[in-house]
């Protein structure tokens, strides 16, 4: 049966710049799309508001006033459940395809098994997502129209900033379902940095400490340590610093509904004023 080839909305991306970039910081958010294909949506067995239950909802307008301070917002245009910029290009099960894959890709990771790679199995929640099997061409598609024009958009942001100021802090933007750590303790905020390997500790500090002044719980790699974005990128011996951020949803969204709560606009003010506190730091917050 000829299958048709699900194709990503017009622009995958959104990019959001300053007048001028003033401060060695890139936010991105690659986990907050909401443009589903309407292919992709008739080909799913579940409903559109149970698709959007990977979403990192809202993430994207939590972090809208970065360019206000002199830093790029780079945003994900399309779903996370549709294609996932968060994963290597080529995570893929070999159990949702009618044809084999080649060779080079990669399918034993950790991330695939739990059905949650390149081309999700599963939607955060556990729910199956495909009628069907998918054709591999139809995972190079989405990679090179989705996957690959994220990347290349966020690995230009990151020379950029890194030929201009000599450093670079990435902040990779992301939300949770209410957040219980290893040890049982709940949390408002997860910072990651891959165990202190993508990240200085001068930045992971001031995070930690603004976040703590604005009356939040927070946590470091526990239960999220960071994904492929920050691993990738966060080479701070090269001057490249990377550090996720992972915002408990309850705070300001009802997951249920998908839809803002009033405490939405609070979580924002505190965002910005995360943002503000980064950018008034400048080169000194990568400084012990």
């Amino acid at each position: 049966m000829d299958v048709p080839l699900h194709e990503p909305a017009p622009s995958p991306i959104m990019l959001f710049q300053p007048e001028e970039q003033i401060v060695p910081l890139v936010f991105a958010s690659p986990h907050s799309g909401r443009d589903y294909p309407a292919a992709f949506v008739a080909d799913a067995r579940l409903d559109p508001l149970s698709l959007r239950r990977s979403e990192d909802g809202f993430v994207d307008e939590l972090f809208a006033m970065a360019p206000k301070y002199g830093a790029p917002l780079l945003c994900a245009t399309f779903p996370r459940a549709f294609c996932d910029p968060n994963r290597e290009a080529w995570e893929l099960d070999p159990a949702m395809f009618d044809d084999a894959l080649p060779a080079w890709v990669n399918t034993s990771s950790a991330r695939v098994g739990a059905g949650l790679g390149t081309i999700a199995r599963v939607v955060a929640s556990g729910e199956t997502i495909y009628r069907r099997k998918l054709r591999f061409a139809e995972a190079q598609l989405r990679v090179s129209l989705c996957w690959q024009p994220y990347h290349d958009c966020l690995a230009r942001l990151i020379s950029e900033t890194k030929a201009k100021f000599g450093v670079c802090l990435l902040i990779d933007c992301h939300s949770m379902p209410d957040c219980a750590s290893a040890r049982g303790r709940a949390c408002d905020f997860v910072l990651g940095d891959a165990h202190a390997t993508t990240c200085a500790a001068p930045p992971m500090r001031m995070v930690e400490r603004v976040l703590h002044e604005l009356g939040y719980r927070v946590r470091r790699n526990d239960p999220d340590a960071g994904g492929y974005v920050t691993r990738h990128y966060g080479r701070p011996r090269e001057g490249v610093h990377a550090l996720q951020i992972e915002i408990a949803r309850p705070l300001y969204m009802d997951e249920s509904r998908m839809q803002k709560l009033p405490q939405f606009e609070t979580v924002q003010r505190n965002m910005t004023r995360l943002i503000s506190a980064l950018a008034s730091a400048g080169p000194s917050l990568f400084v012990s």
